[in-house]
């Protein structure tokens, strides 16, 4: 590609500056975001023009619209870190990163409760089972010449009277 003109230069440098105060107004293109590659295509240049080249013999030199280029990202990242939104879906994406992590500590914390709980439930019935064996037990103890024993009267647990316990 030969060399542009001041006159075209100038143009394609104003094009950029006009659709830089756009894009960080807010103005977005349908599908567009607030980054180079909106930039290049409001302006009308190719987004190369904003990145180094190589020269021939491996020297770097500056992209025709690198400074532009520069002054938009670091006129966007002040914008950012003031706490403008000045994109969007970008507000969007970090709402639902931080709505993403609420729901991770929450299922976290879920899971925590949910293994402490299996492990009561064992305890509890490894509890009811040591208990059911020692009844078997003291039942079996009662057994004489194969008939039981006189066991001692039970106590309804809800009235407190002596009956059967079914």
């Amino acid at each position: 590609m030969g060399r542009i003109s001041e006159e075209t230069r100038s143009q394609k440098e104003e094009a950029i500056r006009a659709a830089t105060e756009r894009l960080l107004r807010g103005e977005l293109p349908p599908g567009g975001k607030c980054d180079l590659s909106t930039l290049a295509a409001e302006a009308g240049v190719t987004r190369t023009a904003f990145y180094p080249k190589k020269n021939r013999d491996g020297t770097v030199r500056h992209g025709p619209y690198q400074h532009l280029a520069e002054e938009f990202e670091r006129r966007l990242k002040l914008l950012q870190d003031a706490g403008t939104v000045v994109d969007p879906r970008a507000a969007q994406i970090r709402r639902l990163k931080d709505k993403n992590a609420k729901l991770e500590e929450r299922l976290k914390d879920q899971n925590t409760e949910i293994d402490e709980l299996k492990e009561f439930q064992q305890l509890a019935l490894s509890r009811i089972a040591a208990q059911h064996l020692e009844i078997e037990r003291l039942r079996a103890e009662k057994v004489v010449g194969g008939k039981i024993a006189a066991l001692p009267p039970r106590r309804s647990p809800v009235t407190g009277t002596i009956g059967s316990c079914s």
